[in-house]
């Protein structure tokens, strides 16, 4: 649905997240969409191609660097251990995210950083792939699906196995799904426990750019627990979060091609100059 193109030139999602904005008043703005075209330049000035998506919540206005990529449905990798996060805390697969020790299995894998003990919050700092495989394990098919179809995420699709669905799968998400999902967590607006989405949105990495705090989780697409050797080279790079700047909130994704390593470490620094140009930093 969402690869598909509205009449006007926009991406079906800003439109659909649009819907899904507007506020409760009886008389208000429309949401505007814009496509500013200049925010690919970022990316091309890094050798590369992607996608930015914003949602500007005092402007009530989503901003998308580009048509037909902020559209393109790709797996989430690492950016689904938000919502796995979520699931976990709403089930109680995991109590605490800080108490509650996921031990380490004892196989040695290519980042050093995995091969540990981990709570939730030092998992997802580490973006852990095999404690988040272990949590979808412990939350099941039949429960994760169910959470997937009520979240609305993506296509829903768990297919691929439930601990592989995200990583090479065929659950599949596009940037303006991402903006629409982390802006309902925001919100507290999933249905899941205020307590689940709160936790969540406190475990997340924390960025500071001066005055501004943006909360955010990466993703690789390529790179996951059967991995060999840190010459990898993943195929795409995500981003995702938001930026809160004083009393103002910006939500957004990203994505783009991993062409050469030092793409993996843009990821930020491009969400910055996006995040900058459209007056959210």
């Amino acid at each position: 649905m969402i690869t598909r193109r509205h009449a006007l030139g926009l991406p079906l999602g800003l439109l659909a997240a649009a819907s899904m904005r507007t506020p409760t008043r009886a008389t208000v703005a429309p949401m505007k969409n814009v496509i500013q075209d200049s925010l690919s330049k970022h990316f091309a000035d890094n050798g590369t191609e992607g996608t930015f998506v914003a949602y500007k919540v005092d402007d009530y206005t989503v901003i998308a660097s580009d048509k037909d990529r902020s559209g393109e449905a790709m797996l989430p990798a690492s950016t689904f251990k938000i919502p796995n996060s979520v699931i976990a805390l709403d089930t109680g697969v995991v109590g605490d995210p800080d108490k509650d020790v996921f031990k380490w299995d004892g196989v040695e894998r290519f980042i050093p950083e995995w091969n540990r003990d981990h709570t939730l919050r030092s998992a997802i700092a580490a973006s852990a792939v095999p404690v988040y495989q272990e949590i979808a394990r412990r939350i099941g098919e039949e429960r994760m699906q169910k959470y997937l179809t009520a979240f609305d995420y993506g296509n829903h699709d768990i297919g691929g196995g439930i601990d592989r669905f995200w990583l090479t799968g065929d659950l599949r998400i596009d940037p303006v799904q991402q903006v629409d999902f982390i802006d309902r967590l925001r919100r507290d607006a999933l249905p899941a426990s205020r307590r689940a989405q709160q936790l969540t949105r406190d475990i997340l990495p924390v960025t500071k750019v001066g005055k501004a705090t943006i909360r955010s989780k990466s993703g690789l697409i390529g790179v996951d627990d059967k991995t060999e050797g840190s010459s990898v080279r993943s195929s795409v790079g995500w981003l995702v979060g938001w930026v809160e700047k004083g009393s103002e909130q910006t939500v957004f994704a990203l994505n783009l091609d991993i062409r050469e390593e030092h793409h993996r470490a843009a990821r930020m620094k491009l969400a910055e100059q996006c995040l900058t140009e459209i007056g959210a930093l």
